[in-house]
């Protein structure tokens, strides 16, 4: 239910509604302060993949929550753009703040085009080109609607160009996965910690996350990725996502994951605090593609494509499901220490941590504030 009664000084909603967004987001939010009119819709209402991580960044859980989640796509968009339009009816913002390529961030997107209201896309530009992928359709849509692209890397850049959207409305952030990773990350002690809690050794184990629905969606396509990570040679620990939990349950497929290391979704400094000990990752994220170019870490990456070509050949492999998965895997173990070394010589693509800083500077301008 949205409550309406707002302080006269806040002035610019940040939508969002998954895990990512808010890791992403949180520390615009946080240098905003009592300007921030955060609006949460819910896509994501699992508290393990929502309220943990306001509090690891020091925020106040949302108390504007549009409660979408559970639904389809296209029910999940009508109803969180008919809620935001709502809210922005009852009190309007001076801009609007979305990020990414989720349903959450389209729904801020339409509904601050429909008021016209001043729209602001965090992580403009990125491309898969590959129609097959909702998020694809979501980050063109948006990028076209918004007034402000803020692009994390040069090619994302000239990717937007190519789409017909001026430079003027371009500008080149770094992206805020960076600042997230630096400050989350656990110091090496408190990894240590980790590793105990989860019987785990320093680089011997591969840690892997899957969630997209066409991976986890089709019981062949799971049960081709379960018995690739079963044969690492490595332990393989599985946040179990809820999506895929589902998935694994209905499939009858809890064999494979019982000869895996399930564990329940880690919060974001557990989670990079094991990533930055493991030897290397396998997933289908995209948000860990970026956080293995921080970590300095190998992440094999199980899609068609990817919209983030900037790590692809020095932190990231892309694999088909099937014998690709272990052969890329294979290559990047084959010795971790080595590989490690390698990687923590090369800076991330994607800026030097300022690019929080750099998103308000550029709202402010936008606004003419400054």
């Amino acid at each position: 239910m949205i409550v309406m009664s707002r302080q006269a000084k806040i002035r610019i909603a940040v939508v969002l509604g998954t895990r990512p967004e808010i890791v992403k987001l949180a520390i615009i939010i946080r240098e905003l302060g009592d300007r921030a009119w955060v609006l949460h819709t819910g896509q994501h209402y699992d508290a393990g993949l929502s309220d943990v991580f306001f509090a690891q960044f020091g925020l106040a859980v949302p108390i504007d929550v549009l409660d979408v989640g559970g639904r389809s796509r296209g029910a999940q968009i009508g109803e969180a753009t008919s809620r935001l339009d709502a809210a922005f009816a009852g009190e309007r913002p001076a801009a609007v703040i979305v990020q990414g390529d989720t349903n959450s961030a389209l729904a801020g997107a339409l509904a601050a085009n429909a008021r016209e209201i001043p729209l602001v896309h965090v992580e403009a530009g990125l491309r898969s080109h590959d129609r097959a992928m909702p998020e694809e359709h979501n980050r063109v849509v948006v990028d076209h609607l918004s007034d402000l692209c803020l692009a994390p890397t040069e090619t994302s850049r000239q990717n937007l160009l190519a789409a017909g959207i001026p430079d003027e409305r371009i500008t080149v952030t770094g992206n805020t996965v960076v600042e997230a990773v630096l400050e989350l990350l656990p110091p090496p002690n408190e990894r240590r910690e980790l590793l105990a809690t989860h019987g785990l050794e320093r680089e011997a184990f591969v840690l892997s996350t899957f969630h997209r629905p066409e991976n986890v969606d089709h019981a062949e396509t799971l049960t081709t990725i379960l018995d690739e990570l079963v044969a690492l040679p490595l332990p393989v620990v599985l946040p179990v996502h809820p999506r895929l939990a589902a998935r694994i349950e209905s499939f009858g497929l809890g064999d494979r994951l019982a000869a895996l290391r399930p564990v329940s979704p880690l919060d974001s400094l557990a989670f990079l605090g094991l990533f930055a000990e493991s030897a290397a990752s396998v997933s289908d994220s995209g948000g860990v593609q970026e956080e293995a170019s921080v970590v300095k870490r190998p992440v094999v990456v199980v899609r068609r494509s990817t919209e983030r070509p900037e790590v692809l050949g020095t932190f990231s492999t892309l694999a088909a499901v099937g014998p690709e998965i272990g052969a890329a895997a294979a290559a990047w173990l084959d010795d971790p220490a080595a590989t490690h070394a390698h990687l923590s010589g090369l800076a991330s693509p994607y800026g030097d941590g300022s690019a929080s800083l750099s998103t308000i500077r550029a709202v402010e301008l936008l606004l003419g504030e400054k």
